[in-house]
């Protein structure tokens, strides 16, 4: 069984019947380019400010930046400030640079809900980016999951699906459903967590935890002719092709078919797409032809814009669903090997809305050129899984980078165009995903750091001479300063204008491996004859029938922070295994309270000797520190990891490795803010003063409200922070 890295999201039900629209024209000029460096001065045109009396409600304007750290901004602000003058300007507004703080766990699905509903995951629901099924204990998604579907059979291989809509998870308001319930505009711009998209009084679009059209987070597939690297690269995506004459036929597999039966082994039936690539060494390129489709001409080195893909899920074009990908052809020679993005849904066409209204996605595409979807578009998974290099893997991610720049262009012509005023709100995952996937070549004392790759040049990426990838924050971090310098030109001074965070980060250099010590201290139990992983190679899963003996199991694992009690009356029996009982064993009260304090202190005395520190900090009973009621559907501890230190991969999908403690050493995150809040701060700047004291997410979620006159609502927690 193989599971992806985040979660397992349900097989997607997709029934649409879509319209084909016109390609739209490449673009892929930076319309930032050679504004680095450079502070603006005054506004292009009139300033929206709600202060200048020009516009009906206040301007406010959010920039979220997904894991910028308010430690590593300072350090790179210092290294080289001439970078920086649009951060100096707001840090010099603001007093300072401020942190905010993030959620527990400080997750991003978590963080952003945090943010969203001005309350903790008590009261919003969402602890970690996986959840558990107390019948089965397997992984199931966190934020959204499809409503109840069923099967109509007919004669033949077909199926009716009947069902299965996408539904949110989360509760609580979104900040932008209170304003607009009051009337106040506000253009939410790819929002974590806010899949299915929730309507605001202007436009919603979709951001982190949307689905790929292939797969929860979207899984890419990879094209060699070289059959010892596709033997090595031991991914199931990775296909062996054959050159004959120059022509080269293939397909990219896309969504199950909801309206077929199962084949024989009981796997859903994947659609696929067929291509041909006429290769032309002469020329030193190659033409991929999508069947009936698109045709792109590349060479080595180079990345397309996104094509359209038609997956017939009907016979005869009944019903067909539409994705994109984009290529990057490696190389021609000595081998072939083509890389094709993860299958995103098509945003002029998209089978579920990415967007509300749903037709704004697809006059985005007629602004902008198609773009990404997926939730998570920097592929993090093709990196570790060597499909790309680290250089590669760079280009990649700067495209999604230019995309939000072109984006946000199209989002502040809108609200410079328009008389009303409200909030903009606009999100960036650059810095959170490159640094998960990059932190090593920055940090020496990593395991897995490798100083000649750190030395690599890396100027075609930073746009400066001498640059190399241990100088990746500075320049990462660098990159954003001619963001907020557009801001500022387009939209004056006067906008009331917030930088922020979800959460920090930190090294990852050592893997803790929760359920292994929970079984070496004797509290989760295995079957007789059943053993923890003997390799790396071994996949034991606690949520395995017949593995665990939960008549004895008092504790196990899931998630990267969530620690569970076999908690009688919660933990349920699974009818599917008549031959054993799964129901709880922990009696509720005075027992789970005594057992919830030994392992808390046990965890946080325990001392890792091979480098004398504490992996754990400390450990929340979530009763403790949630409010609200989804309290008893979260875990019963959150286990706050040491900066350095992190839960496993394998442990947080309910794996049992060998070792409790284990170097770092690649095919994951290097870098990472899975700890404890305290040591992964998020960042907060504003251009008004910010109040004395410490806030939180959930502040500035009331801080936001407040500044267009919306009280608090009682189930917020947060309280005012800009002056």
């Amino acid at each position: 069984m193989s599971l992806p890295r985040w979660t397992v999201y349900p097989a997607l039900v997709l029934i649409a019947v879509l319209i084909v629209i016109a390609v739209p024209a490449r673009r892929s000029e930076d319309p930032y380019a050679g504004a680095a460096g450079e502070a603006a001065g005054g506004s292009a045109r009139p300033d929206p400010a709600g202060a200048s009396g020009r516009t009906r409600f206040p301007a406010v304007v959010v920039l979220g930046i997904d894991g910028m750290d308010p430690d590593i901004l300072a350090e790179a602000i210092d290294a080289a400030p001439e970078l920086f003058p649009n951060f100096r300007w707001l840090i010099a507004a603001a007093d300072g640079i401020q942190v905010l703080g993030t959620s527990c766990p400080p997750q991003s699905p978590v963080a952003w809900s945090n943010f969203i509903t001005g309350q903790d995951p008590g009261g919003h629901g969402i602890f970690d980016f996986i959840h558990r099924d107390p019948v089965t204990r397997e992984p199931v998604p966190s934020t959204a999951d499809n409503d109840d579907h069923w099967y109509i059979g007919v004669p033949g291989k077909w199926r009716i699906p009947v069902g299965g809509d996408p539904r949110s998870i989360r509760g609580g308001l979104a900040f932008w459903e209170v304003l607009r319930r009051r009337g106040v505009p506000a253009d939410i711009w790819r929002m974590p967590a806010n899949f299915p998209v929730e309507p605001s009084q202007g436009l919603s679009f979709s951001g982190m935890m949307t689905p790929a059209l292939d797969s929860a987070y979207g899984e890419c597939s990879f094209f060699t002719s070289d059959a010892l690297h596709q033997v090595e690269l031991d991914y199931h995506k990775a296909v062996l092709v054959t050159e004959n004459e120059g022509v080269i036929h293939s397909r990219i597999t896309g969504p199950s078919n909801p309206f077929k039966d199962p084949d024989e082994q009981g796997h859903d039936v994947v659609e696929s797409v067929p291509f041909t690539v006429y290769v032309d060494r002469e020329a030193g390129a190659a033409a991929i032809q999508i069947d009936e489709g698109e045709t792109v001409i590349l060479q080595p080195g180079e990345w397309s814009d996104f094509v359209r893909l038609e997956y017939r899920i009907l016979p005869m074009g009944a019903t067909s669903i539409f994705g994109i990908t984009r290529f990057f052809l490696r190389s021609l020679e000595p081998e072939f090997e083509l890389y094709a993005s993860p299958v995103n849904l098509d945003p002029e066409d998209p089978p579920m809305p990415v967007s509300e209204p749903p037709s704004a996605s697809g006059e985005l595409v007629e602004a902008i050129g198609r773009y990404y979807t997926q939730g998570m578009p920097e592929d993090v998974n093709a990196l570790k899984r060597e499909v790309l290099t680290d250089a590669e893997f760079m280009q990649q991610a700067d495209l999604v980078y230019l995309e939000g720049n072109r984006m946000l262009d199209y989002a502040l012509d809108r609200y410079v165009e328009d008389d009303e005023g409200g909030l903009l709100f606009f999100y960036y995952s650059s810095v959170d995903l490159i640094s998960h996937m990059m932190w090593r070549h920055t940090d020496p004392a990593h395991p897995f750091h490798d100083p000649v790759l750190a030395a690599q040049d890396s100027s075609a990426w930073s746009g400066r001479p001498g640059t190399t990838w241990q100088d990746l924050h500075r320049d990462l971090f660098a990159k954003f300063d001619p963001v907020l310098g557009r801001i500022r030109e387009r939209l004056g001074d006067d906008v009331t204008m917030i930088v922020m965070s979800d959460h920090g980060f930190a090294p990852y250099r050592r893997k803790f491996n929760l359920n292994t010590w929970l079984l070496e201290e004797g509290y989760l139990v295995l079957h007789e004859g059943r053993h923890r992983e003997a390799s790396p190679a071994d996949e034991v899963y606690v949520f395995v029938p017949g593995v665990v003996d939960w008549t004895r199991t008092r504790a196990y694992g899931l998630g990267f922070n969530g620690l569970y009690l076999n908690l009688k009356g919660r933990e349920l029996d699974n009818p599917a295994t008549a031959d054993e009982d799964e129901s709880g064993v922990v009696e509720p009260g005075p027992e789970a309270e005594a057992l919830l304090a030994e392992i808390k202190g046990k965890l946080e005395a325990i001392i890792d000797h091979a480098t004398g520190l504490k992996p754990i900090v400390r450990c929340d009973l979530t009763r403790e520190v949630y409010h609200g009621d989804h309290i008893d559907r979260a875990p019963d501890m959150q286990v706050g990891y040491n900066a350095g230190y992190g839960n496993s991969d394998e442990a947080a999908l309910g794996r049992i490795p060998r070792d409790v403690l284990e170097d770092n050493l690649g095919g994951t995150f290097n870098g990472s803010h899975l700890m404890v809040p305290d040591v992964v701060h998020g960042l907060l700047l504003a251009n008004r003063p910010v109040r004395d004291g410490f806030h939180s997410l959930q502040d500035l979620t009331v801080e936001i409200l407040a500044r267009f006159g919306v009280e608090r609502p009682k189930e917020m927690q947060g309280h005012r922070v800009l002056d």
